[in-house]
């Protein structure tokens, strides 16, 4: 039946085998490419958890010994037991554990600890990296669920996927109906058909899902490729290295090879259980069970508006893969076009351009107090820099009088209708936080120069200012005076021992803070001092944090190369001494926008993908409806249906599909935009001015464009064909 049949209708009927062949391509590459793409993302994810926090499972704190550790070595699932040298504190030892079965874990070092003597407190899991591997602790009611995930989003993409094969089958084998009645009424038997027909799925599709999965493979390289270029210039980002396992592989094909099993048999299935007369007289035309009139279709397009709604009615199961796809694809690009869009106005907003005149060059010294800084000197002499401060922040309080409080609160309602609970109130004052930014002396005399308050003497300078929370939001904050500026002097209470106190002049009260990066807190009352003063009062108040940052302002009009050359310089000069970290704000934006790309490039990967399954979905439908809609067409021209009242059907069915799903999305990007530039409190003409059209609109033409080539490919063919043929023959080829 092989030799007579099958071979022969593939030859004659390459529309409907060459549209199995492409789902069955598309399938495979996809699924190989998705399945790629995750285990590389998930391998990197896993490494980047080992290099911040190391590779060990699970951790026992306490008093062990080498017994003790040759012990926890030896238990059954242990694979490796090491002590952290750089945890342990005599008499503490930390030891990290690895298992050959990391699934046992949470049972097994119980046990250990148990052992050992100690309580079930000393042990500790490394719960991120376990997570990775879904592994979560069995008494934790709310497990992290983000690996869960992304490996539900995964099977219903890849069930998306799966379902273009099976629709591709479906189109084709009902279509043939008829054909199969003829056969079984000469003496083919149910086993012959459907072993026919899984023959024919078999010939078709070897090739393409091969071919598909292993061009998958090249594709998912390609794109890990890209994004290490994209993120070539972020800080701290170590270097993606493509990597494939076979098993990856072999679950491709497998999968693919399942769907066209699966997706020939069920309708092979159902082809050979009819009866010969029950199949002769099914013609493969689609049709209604009951006719439903299209109001808007008719109303716009009159008669061939109204065929071609009822011609879509019957396809809307074969085009549901295709209205899901196409909807998602559209409402997931326009999303995140406009989230990221609104993002990188936040992102200016809160940063980029808050501080673009503020900072060229940080650099953080790690674990150094200021007072060991001597280098200022050094850095203002290098050549392209303007300016630059070294600055500590340390943590302090200080008691309020109610009666110190300015006119302008209380005009708001008072000091608790502004702050909240971030001030605490006491017996006729309120308890508020007081951190303090010590400045090299030179930097403190030009800050006190520039603010007009005269630096002799030994004082604070007090940034007289507080969030007006009731008439401004968050992002276009509003300030008014904290407290009345009649006092000289200032009492800072040690933020841990109240007790110590120190009392400080004040130089003077200012709504203007110092050129630095900083993000003062809403309701506190900043002390900016001189290192000379710190020296004095560090006993009493303390509590500095462990980093001393040094902020370097250069020259105007510096270029990217340049300034990356003066951090170089600026590192080389702290760095003899000390450990640094640092940064500049030109890279920072570059690497902001990398990061920004790779992220748009992943995501309209996964948003095209969506729409090329639903587009090969459309091209599935159009390319194999020859043989369901011939009789259809036929019938219509019998009547006096002339061929460009067939081609405008055409059109209408195209406008239809591609257009629904926008009609569908429109609304939810709308709400879903507003939503969040609500949420986000920014000004909505900022993102209108911004809003990405062109390539929403770039996005939209191309589907519309590639549902119309496959409605203008299937409807050359049907107009090609005699109609006269069509009625009689159902060897359209």
């Amino acid at each position: 039946m092989w030799k007579d049949y099958s071979a022969s209708f593939i030859k004659q009927n390459r529309a409907s085998s060459i549209s199995i062949m492409v789902a069955a391509f598309i399938s495979a590459l996809f699924l190989s490419l998705l399945c790629s793409l995750f285990f590389n993302f998930w391998n990197y994810d896993v490494e980047q958890i080992v290099l911040e926090e190391g590779g060990w499972q699970g951790r026992i704190t306490g008093k062990i010994d080498e017994d003790d550790l040759a012990m926890i070595q030896n238990f059954a699932n242990v694979e490796s037991a090491s002590v952290n040298e750089e945890l342990s504190e005599e008499p503490e030892i930390v030891v990290d554990v690895y298992f050959q079965n990391t699934r046992t874990i949470y049972r097994d070092m119980p046990l250990i600890t148990k052992k050992l003597g100690l309580d079930a407190n000393a042990a500790s899991y490394h719960e991120l990296l376990l997570s990775r591997y879904l592994i979560h602790d069995p008494q934790d009611a709310e497990p992290p669920l983000l690996m869960a995930f992304y490996l539900m989003i995964l099977m219903i993409m890849s069930l998306a996927l799966i379902l273009i094969i099976h629709n591709s089958f479906a189109v084709t084998m009902n279509a043939r109906i008829h054909q199969f009645g003829i056969f079984s009424s000469i003496g083919a038997t149910p086993g012959q058909i459907r072993t026919c027909l899984m023959q024919e799925a078999a010939a078709l599709c070897a090739v393409p899902i091969l071919v598909g999965s292993i061009i998958g493979i090249a594709l998912s390289f390609g794109v890990i490729q890209a994004i290490n270029l994209l993120a070539a210039d972020v800080v701290g980002r170590h270097e993606a290295v493509f990597k494939y396992h076979p098993l990856i592989f072999v679950i491709t094909i497998l999968v693919s090879v399942l769907t066209v099993f699966i997706s020939a048999w069920l309708p092979a299935k159902k082809l050979s259980g009819l009866t010969p007369l029950e199949a002769i007289r099914n013609t493969g035309e689609l049709r209604l069970k009951k006719k439903k009139h299209s109001r808007i279709l008719s109303l716009l397009f009159g008669v061939e508006g109204e065929l071609a709604g009822n011609a879509l009615k019957a396809q809307k199961k074969a085009l549901r893969t295709s209205t899901l796809s196409l909807t998602l694809s559209f409402l997931g690009f326009t999303v995140m076009l406009c989230f990221f869009t609104l993002s990188g106005i936040s992102t200016n907003h809160t940063y980029f351009e808050r501080y673009q005149d503020a900072w060229d060059v940080m650099v953080t010294v790690k674990d150094t107090g200021i007072e060991n800084i001597e280098q200022a000197e050094e850095i203002n002499e290098l050549q392209g820099v303007k300016s630059s401060i070294v600055y500590q922040k340390a943590e302090a309080v200080c008691f309020i009088p109610e009666t110190y409080i300015s006119e302008e609160v209380n005009t708001l309602g008072g000091l608790g209708a502004v702050a909240g609970s971030s001030v605490t109130v006491g017996d006729g004052s309120y308890l508020v936080k007081a951190p303090i930014v010590i400045m090299d002396d030179a930097g403190f005399k030009a800050y006190c120069e520039q603010i007009g308050i005269t630096s002799e003497g030994a004082g604070s300078v007090v940034l007289n200012r507080i969030w007006d929370s009731v008439n401004s939001n968050f992002r276009y904050k509003e300030y008014v005076p904290f407290i009345k500026e009649e006092q000289s002097t200032i009492v800072l209470q040690n933020a841990g021992q109240g007790e110590n106190s120190v009392e400080l002049p004040v130089l003077g009260f200012t709504q203007e803070s110092p050129v630095l990066r900083e993000e003062y807190a809403n309701y506190t009352l900043v002390q900016f001092i001189p290192l000379s003063m710190w020296k004095k009062i560090a006993g009493q108040i303390g509590n500095p944090e462990a980093d001393t940052y040094i902020r370097v302002l250069a020259e105007d009009g510096i270029t990217l190369t340049e300034l990356n050359a003066l951090e170089k310089d600026i590192v080389q000069v702290i760095g003899r001494e000390f450990t640094v970290e640092s940064e500049n704000r030109i890279q920072e934006k570059v690497s902001d926008e990398n990061m920004q790309k790779g992220a748009m490039l992943i995501l309209g990967a996964f948003c095209a993908l969506l729409a090329v399954i639903g587009i090969a979905n459309v091209f599935s439908n159009t390319l194999g409806f020859l043989r369901q809609r011939k009789r259809e067409f036929a019938q219509y021209m019998s009547v006096g249906m002339t061929p460009e009242s067939m081609r405008k059907m055409f059109c209408i069915e195209a406008l239809v599909i591609a257009g629904r799903p926008l009609l569908i999305t429109l609304p939810l990007t709308v709400l879903s935009v507003g939503f969040m530039i609500t949420a986000s409190y920014l000004n909505p003409m900022e993102f209108l001015v911004k809003v990405p059209i062109v390539p929403i609109v770039i996005f939209i033409l191309a589907i519309f464009g590639f549902v119309a080539l496959a409605y203008y490919i299937g409807g050359k063919r049907m107009m090609n064909c005699s109609m006269v043929d069509a009625l009689r023959n159902d060897s359209v080829g």
